[in-house]
């Protein structure tokens, strides 16, 4: 296993004389292996090549005591073999709330951010990870249940910026039996056993069963799907990178991209083209999901010349006669300021119109309505019915009830719904008037459609999508100000 780590570190080009790795360790089983396997390449593998170990631990401060416990394990673990540790730790579940996560993502945020404040501090150069082949393939699954493209089917990364995983490529049971025959001890997290995750689900459930019913190896297999899919994707991104040479080549406020030449381009290389336009526009990776692409392919495949699209990040992107122009919204602030300002001269403003993307196959999404001065967040979650996840704002309906195409849009003269609680469909606007709404607050009401039927209105969630007990998925909607 120790070759195996070693081989890993130097396929990624992160092995060399004097290079200082940081080992992530939780206290769990998988983490004290990696480190063990570390230190025993300082010592046998390549004593002709030393490298610097430290430890590195991160306190989520979720368990109370058995966290505590956790990071005193790995102090005294570090200090046995006589290695630097560094500890991070972050209020993980105020994290959650105050920026209305689920507990998972907040913690693997805090953890991640931790990592890097080493790196640029130069205490380490990389941070090593014990994500296993287990791991590798719990997520494979994950996102094939989710739904996903040929990106998602590429899973854990050996490599992402200056964290590493030099143990995709050992199962979990093996880092067990090494730990038991080196008689060290490790922690359990009891929460890992919580099957009402889904990642959980997938370990105790999914996977024990495909592996005794159907294949053996199946973990195996997904791995190498894994590896393949990035192999893969790697070479479809680089040729969406050639196709866009001049497109891209200087730095300009719009970029614009001739809808011919995306009809004559390969239909594996069209989406990844535009989410390169995309990032080039707001230069940073974003809450872009395959809906979001699809619209915009639809737009140029039939679009009216004039119609535009508001994408996650804010860029609009506009069919101007044979050509599709991206821009970055210069300043939704300020434009919301404008019609704000218009509404207390006592002015009409005009029909408030928009129409985006929303993707049950992304896990968050944030979308911006300047022209209502507020922002809207959708959250796929594991539905419990503590509702944990959610503030008691939310709206959350069933994902097994909904269809894509998921378009958040303002209502529409005869947009119908049923809301909770009633047993006729109703037209928005009788209910609209019935609640007091004027016509000026109206303009622009936000609805949300799925297959083109109404699930969901800004106060009426319909009763037919509503969660309820028996749903196992949730997609909750929260209403942020700008």
């Amino acid at each position: 296993m120790a070759r195996s780590v070693f081989a890993a570190l130097e396929r990624v080009g992160v092995w060399r004389e004097g290079a200082k790795f940081g080992v992530a360790v939780s206290g769990g089983a998988d983490s004290v292996a990696l480190l063990l396997l570390f230190l025993e390449l300082k010592s046998d593998l390549r004593a002709d090549a030393s490298i610097e170990i430290a430890v590195a631990h991160f306190n989520h401060q979720l368990r109370g005591a058995a966290a505590d416990a956790d990071e005193e394990f790995v102090r005294k673990l570090a200090e046995a073999h006589g290695l630097e540790f560094y500890v991070g730790a972050a209020d993980v579940g105020g994290s959650a709330k105050r920026a209305k996560r689920n507990v998972e993502d907040a913690g693997r945020r805090e953890r991640y951010a931790f990592f890097a404040r080493l790196v640029e501090e130069g205490r380490v150069e990389w941070v090593a990870t014990a994500h296993t082949m287990d791991d590798q393939a719990e997520t494979v699954l994950a996102h094939l249940l989710r739904g996903t493209g040929l990106a998602g089917l590429g899973g854990i990364h050996p490599i992402t910026g200056a964290i590493v995983r030099p143990a995709l490529g050992i199962r979990r049971a093996e880092l067990r039996r090494y730990l038991k025959l080196r008689k060290q001890s490790w922690r359990e997290d009891a929460t890992n056993r919580d099957t009402s995750k889904t990642r959980a689900r997938i370990r105790k459930k999914l996977i024990p069963a495909l592996e005794k019913q159907f294949q053996p190896e199946v973990v195996a297999h997904l791995a190498t799907l894994a590896e393949q899919a990035r192999e893969d994707e790697k070479f479809l991104d680089a040729a969406a990178t050639g196709r866009l040479a001049e497109e891209l080549k200087d730095s300009r406020e719009e970029l614009r991209i001739s809808v011919d030449e995306l009809a004559e381009t390969a239909v594996a290389l069209r989406g990844r083209m535009i989410r390169k336009i995309v990032k080039a526009c707001k230069g940073h990776d974003g809450e872009l999901g395959a809906q979001h692409v699809g619209s915009v392919l639809q737009l140029a495949e039939r679009g009216e010349n004039g119609k535009s699209l508001v994408l996650p990040g804010g860029v609009e992107v506009r069919r101007e006669k044979n050509a599709l122009s991206f821009r970055t919204i210069a300043d939704a602030r300020s434009e919301s300021h404008a019609v704000s300002e218009s509404n207390l001269r006592g002015k009409p403003r005009g029909a408030i119109e928009y129409e985006h993307a929303v993707s049950l196959s992304v896990e968050e999404t944030r979308i911006n309505v300047p022209s209502l001065l507020c922002a809207f967040r959708f959250r796929t979650i594991d539905w419990v019915r503590e509702r944990s996840e959610t503030s008691n704002t939310s709206e959350v309906l069933d994902c097994s009830r909904l269809q894509e195409p998921l378009v958040l849009r303002n209502w529409r003269p005869g947009d119908r719904l049923q809301p909770a609680g009633r047993s006729g469909v109703y037209k928005l606007k009788r209910l609209l008037n019935k609640k007091g709404i004027s016509r000026w607050e109206r303009n622009g009401w936000p609805v949300l459609t799925s297959n083109g039927i109404i699930v969901w209105a800004r106060g009426f969630p319909a009763a037919d999508f509503a969660a309820h007990e028996k749903t196992r998925s949730g997609l909750v909607i929260d209403e942020e100000p700008l």
